[in-house]
């Protein structure tokens, strides 16, 4: 029922007020106050309804922060003393989608066992529901100043840049609130919550964020940002109007953010270039599996000093376990009010990547047949996640899709000619293990 980013899905198929309902009476089995948030899309409100519903028949207590960034939630549930927190939403999904995520204490997203305990009480039906004079209350709360306050404290910005902020149409105008609190002058972008994402799709991809880009790069601003529809993502635009990969954000965010003989996460698909950018301060890279729930597991770690994605999530743990953008975007900020992002991406090596996907119907068996030829043949394999290759002056990677009858195909090396002749290798053991 969950997936690593939670329960998704089409509103009123996989996504219904009567699930919502279960999964709060689940919750609700060993908690005493539960933090709820939802993004703008219309389902939330009913589907926040359901399962605050369903928490409050537990006898818990629901503290509800209304529309919300899911980072915001997620902090929310150590500001409350909360057993655990709830965001109602389905990310950078489309409008007619919708979903439900949980949160720990710690920020932290519900690992494995706790997702599945939960997965286990829906299935049976499982609730502990208590009579009229011992049901739960719920409160609103106001976590989104907080978060503010918490934001402005966690950067130094001594000479504010300009700022151009795509909401995209979600709930993360709380960057907005801590950009223009540390001075920036700050101009938005799809700021009005709407679960239709009018503006743009709510995924900000470089197809996506084109306005965005074309605004920065014609006006005067230092920089742009554009969000995802519940924040918990952050893609950047530098001054000159130049949408940065995530991989170069990614090794500008962990060079600011490690020192030297600390460790970053970042899952098996991440470029050399933040390997090599990194090992110039002696910080090295330790690989996760696909997905921000491994990223933060990673993170939790001693000596691990930040953690990221290149589609956009990132983790500080000093802060949160929860991929928290507005808190990127004040990092950002940060970054550029010191020394322009032009400047500092064009200090990042960038090397061509390769990507291609495989259509089979036995993707399991595919891969195990892959797995035990790689192991044989190379002497550096990691199957973490997928089946990895480091051939040293290169690498790829053979990764079932998790939702599609695809292996996905990555090769990597330091120039275009090695970058062909390893994704060349890659399909070559890909279609020995299909015949």
């Amino acid at each position: 029922m969950f997936g690593t980013s939670g329960i998704r899905g089409p509103v009123g198929e996989k996504v219904t007020a009567a699930l919502a309902l279960s999964v709060g009476r689940a919750v609700g089995m060993d908690t005493e106050r539960v933090v709820v948030g939802r993004d703008p899309r219309e389902s939330g409100e009913l589907l926040t309804d359901a399962l605050a519903a369903g928490l409050r028949e537990s006898g818990t207590d629901v503290c509800d922060v209304g529309l919300a960034a899911t980072p915001t939630v997620a902090r929310a549930v150590g500001w409350e003393d909360a057993d655990a927190g709830v965001s109602v939403t389905a990310s950078h999904n489309p409008p007619q989608d919708n979903g439900i995520k949980l949160w720990q204490p710690t920020g932290q997203a519900f690992d494995a066992p706790l997702r599945e305990e939960i997965s286990e009480r829906v299935r049976t039906e499982a609730a502990d529901l208590r009579a009229w004079d011992g049901l739960g209350d719920r409160t609103r709360v106001d976590a989104r100043e907080r978060h503010a306050d918490a934001l402005v404290d966690a950067v130094d910005v001594s000479d504010p840049p300009a700022v151009v902020v795509d909401v995209g149409n979600g709930a993360g105008g709380v960057t907005v609130d801590a950009l223009e609190r540390l001075g920036c002058a700050v101009e938005t972008l799809n700021a009005q919550p709407d679960g239709a994402f009018p503006g743009r799709p709510s995924e900000p991809t470089a197809e996506h964020c084109r306005s965005l880009a074309r605004l920065v790069a014609e006006g005067d601003a230092d920089l742009g940002i554009a969000h995802d529809g519940d924040a918990d993502r952050t893609r950047v635009v530098a001054g000159d109007g130049t949408y940065l990969s995530g991989d170069v954000t990614l090794a500008l965010l962990a060079r600011a953010a490690a020192s030297d003989g600390q460790q970053v996460a970042a899952p098996v698909d991440t470029s050399l270039a933040v390997d090599d950018h990194l090992a110039e301060a002696g910080v090295t890279v330790t690989r996760t599996r696909v997905g921000d729930v491994y990223v933060a597991d990673r993170v939790a770690e001693d000596g691990v000093a930040f953690g990221g994605e290149p589609s956009g999530a990132w983790i500080w743990p000093d802060a949160t376990l929860c991929p928290d953008g507005p808190l990127a975007a004040c990092k950002l900020v940060e970054l550029a009010s010191e020394r322009p992002l032009t400047d500092r991406a064009a200090e990042v090596d960038t090397y061509p990547i390769r990507r291609d996907s495989v259509e089979t119907d036995a993707k399991t068996a595919v891969m195990e047949r892959v797995r035990a030829r790689v192991t044989d043949e190379y002497a550096d394999v990691s199957t973490l996640d997928g089946v990895r290759v480091d051939l040293g002056d290169g690498w790829f990677l053979l990764r079932a899709s998790g939702t599609q009858p695809l292996v996905r195909i990555t090769a990597e090396a330091r120039d275009p000619a090695r970058a062909d002749a390893v994704f060349a290798e890659a399909r070559s053991v890909l279609s020995a293990a299909r015949e």
